[in-house]
């Protein structure tokens, strides 16, 4: 059981997610985002960015509460790159300290979106608000500029912008495009448009180029990822 609403600030979003003991994983698909979670059996721990699909889920019961914070602002919340969380899933305390985090997780037992949001909204106050590139480069990219278009519309060369992507995303801007038009492409298709349409319209050469991609970062072909 899976549901989400929105968080009530800068665009983050708040999740809950439920699992039965032995329940099959559930495939996560990266969005260049970074995650604050509670879990009823791990407590509080951070999900960095993904490059590729993760697999959650095929153990024990376990109930989840996650803040899923816009591309961008994880690092103003967290206080560390996203590149150093990148395919990880860390526990706070390591990002923290134990003392810390210790007495956030006690008032998270009973109150775990409470905690999640009331941190994150004073971490991004104190931090004076996320880097406004967070916002306009997933933008840029998700509308099909090109990269060295992207940096020079927000006053960067290239190279400069592959080091504030690598901080901001925890990856290249070339990766987060990719993982950008994989999920335009699913929406599109999950709407019902036919995939060679898909194709053509998020800009793949055909719709073999989409299909391989798609599997080159979600593990598995589209029609796998769509309704059935």
């Amino acid at each position: 059981m899976y549901r989400e609403r929105p968080a009530g600030f800068a665009g983050a979003v708040l999740w809950t997610s439920a699992t039965t003991a032995g329940a099959a994983p559930t495939r996560v698909l990266p969005d260049g985002c970074v995650d604050l979670l509670w879990s009823s059996r791990l407590g509080l721990v951070v999900a960095g960015p993904d490059r590729t699909a993760h697999l959650s889920g095929g153990g024990p019961a376990e109930r989840w509460v996650g803040l899923r914070l816009p591309p961008g602002t994880g690092p103003a919340v967290l206080g560390v790159p996203a590149i150093e969380l990148r395919d990880r899933r860390v526990p706070l305390a390591e990002l923290w300290g134990g003392r810390d985090v210790a007495r956030l997780a006690e008032r998270a037992e009973t109150a775990p979106a409470d905690v999640l949001t009331q941190i994150a909204a004073r971490r991004l106050r104190a931090a004076g608000g996320p880097d406004p590139l967070g916002a306009r480069v997933p933008a840029a990219l998700a509308a099909g500029t090109t990269v060295t278009a992207t940096a020079a519309g927000v006053g960067l060369d290239p190279r400069a912008l592959h080091r504030r992507c690598r901080h901001l995303f925890g990856y290249g801007p070339k990766t987060l495009a990719r993982i950008l038009r994989m999920r335009r492409a699913l929406a599109l298709a999950r709407a019902g448009t036919p995939l060679a349409e898909v194709a053509a319209r998020c800009g793949y050469a055909d719709q073999a180029h989409l299909t391989r991609d798609v599997r080159d970062l979600a593990g598995v072909p589209p029609t796998a990822l769509l309704p059935r």
